[in-house]
């Protein structure tokens, strides 16, 4: 539920603050003084494409704030988002959004910044708004879809995904079977090479292990001296390394009673002949395997051979063999598998029987939801100056596969009784569409709240802006009481509001706010005020045509039969 709207610096409006409560409110006021104002700063608080329009003359900034209940299906969401109230027990959720001279806005979720993507995704679980031309989507048929989808409980996604794998295997399969020649061509280019290089058997990090190697081989000789010229000066040659370490340690082994600190050196220098006796086994060992191998060497400068020529011949380094050999592998895996027109066939019916599966499920959802909604809506049809009337949704089967699955929607009307339901934009005239679109627009907003407080544990928002225009007379009286019906139906935090020139409809509101405009300081300034008692009959006296005896006397009148059929 929609709690408070806040406003600064918008169109005509300074500086603006408004409570909501449940129930059926409305909103009225003459012609331009800024009801439209306040369904559009609710709108740019959900998400809406930022206008610097919106901001005041004079002012540097527009600003919206909309706080509302947090419905139970969004708390996961903020949580994830990183987006939630600090205080677990504040079950309040505040959109706050902000559109400069330039028209660059900045958004708000409870005080952290969030993205117009993040605004609208909550704006789904918050509002639904029903424009004064909802009518003319009654003929498009995506729309028209859509509201039977949102009836059945139809998502789409599944749908959507399996017609797009669908179509991808079909424009695979046709590219293979367009691309025989050159695919083949390719493959035999790709799997000469691959045999060219297999012929080596390049491992990963095996260029480097044969250039450390060969560099041991091509300087034995030098490595055996040097290692044989250590171990002489370590512990073989007459006055070695070790030996003068062990007359070092026996020279302070005979003093150090007389001065601790020399036992410490000789324990020093024992650790060193330790290490000398180590390095000494070390070298023994390197010696006993180190020696030059002529056979080896011309072996490893036969390999590295290779290596060479092939990288030269490829245009790449040595170490990238290993890589090129399995990029080449990979490619020509994705030929092979391009070229498989039986399994390319095969993936194409694999993925069409997922479609027609995902399409039939949908429909079944679609044939079930298509008469509870006729009945429905013919229902509110009677109440609104079309009795007799009736309302279909017919469901229409495709020649040919659509994304959307095996059946059109198409909503058809008898205007009267005993006449043949007919496709909409044939039969019906401009007043007859608006009150269908009002008909059509109580039943499904009805019907998804409440499927949505069924799953969430609260109603939605429903704003009807001025969709009874064009409606007048008993019919007026009609749409009052239906959207009252539809705001009690919602249950105690549900919430209607209808921007609306009825007095009949107005009079039917639990809530009633008035907008008005008035020059203030030179310039034109839009207020919004809640009415009740003499104020409120006085502006329901002012839209049937003027506060006067007889007109008071039947705004009085009409709060009166409102205020009876309610209890």
């Amino acid at each position: 539920m929609l709690r408070r709207l806040s406003l600064r610096d918008v169109v005509i409006v300074t500086e603006l603050e408004v409570d909501f409560q449940p129930g059926f409110s409305v909103l009225t006021g003459e012609t331009g003084a800024g009801k439209s104002i306040l369904i559009d700063a609710l709108q740019l608080a959900l998400g809406n494409r930022a206008d610097a329009a919106l901001v005041r003359e004079g002012a540097s900034r527009a600003e919206v704030s909309a706080e509302f209940d947090v419905p139970a299906s969004l708390k996961p969401w903020l949580d994830e988002a990183g987006l939630s109230r600090e205080d677990p027990e504040d079950d309040s959720l505040l959109l706050r959004r902000s559109v400069d001279a330039q028209g660059k806005s900045r958004a708000w979720i409870n005080g952290s910044p969030a993205t117009m993507a993040q605004l609208r995704e909550a704006a789904d679980h918050l509002v639904d708004i029903h424009g004064q031309h909802a009518w003319q989507s009654l003929t498009r048929p995506a729309a028209v879809r859509a509201l039977l989808d949102a009836q059945a409980g139809v998502d789409s996604s599944a749908l959507t995904a399996a017609w797009q794998a669908w179509r991808l295997a079909i424009a695979q399969l046709a590219a293979a079977r367009g691309q025989r020649d050159t695919l083949e061509r390719e493959r035999e280019r790709l799997a000469w090479q691959i045999a060219e290089v297999h012929k080596l058997a390049p491992a990963d990090g095996e260029w480097e292990t044969l250039n450390a190697e060969h560099q041991r081989q091509a300087h034995a000789q030098a490595l055996v001296d040097g290692a044989r010229a250590a171990l002489d000066a370590i512990a073989e040659d007459r006055d070695n390394a070790d030996q003068q370490t062990s007359r070092a340690i026996a020279a302070l082994d005979g003093v150090q009673r007389y001065d601790s600190e020399l036992g410490a050196v000789a324990d020093q220098l024992r650790a060193a002949q330790a290490q000398l006796e180590d390095a000494a086994h070390t070298l023994h060992s390197y010696l006993g395997h180190r020696e030059p191998d002529p056979d080896r060497l011309a072996a490893l400068d036969e390999r590295l051979g290779l290596w060479v020529g092939l990288a030269r011949r490829y245009r790449r380094t040595p170490a990238e063999l290993p890589a090129l050999l399995a990029g080449w592998q990979a490619e020509l895996a994705q030929l092979d598998a391009a070229a498989d027109l039986d399994g390319l066939e095969r993936a194409v019916a694999a993925t069409e029987q997922r479609w027609r599966s995902e399409a039939e499920r949908v429909a079944r959802l679609r044939k079930k939801a298509a008469p509870r909604l006729s009945t429905a809506v013919t229902g509110a049809m009677q109440q609104l100056g079309m009795a007799g009337g009736r309302f279909e949704v017919a469901l229409l089967p495709q020649a040919e596969p659509q994304a959307f699955g095996l059946e059109a929607a198409e909503f058809r009307v008898a205007g009267h009784a005993g006449s043949t339901p007919r496709p909409l934009a044939k039969v019906a005239s401009g007043g007859e569409l608006s009150r269908l679109a009002l008909a059509i627009a109580v039943t499904t907003a009805q019907g998804s709240s409440q499927t949505a407080a069924a799953q969430r544990s609260g109603a939605s928002t429903l704003i009807f802006d001025e969709i009874d225009a064009g409606v007048g007379g008993t019919v007026a009286d009609s749409v009052g009481r239906l959207m009252k019906q539809l705001g009690r139906s919602l249950g105690p935090t549900g919430q209607v509001l209808a921007v609306t020139h009825l007095a009949q409809v107005a009079a039917c509101a639990d809530g009633h706010f008035v907008v008005a405009k008035a020059l203030r300081d030179k310039q034109t300034l839009s207020d919004i005020r809640p009415v009740d008692g003499e104020a409120r009959v006085a502006e329901i006296a002012r839209m049937l045509g003027g506060e006067t005896l007889s007109g008071t006397a039947h705004a009085q009148a009409l709060l009166g039969q409102a205020a009876g059929a309610g209890r």
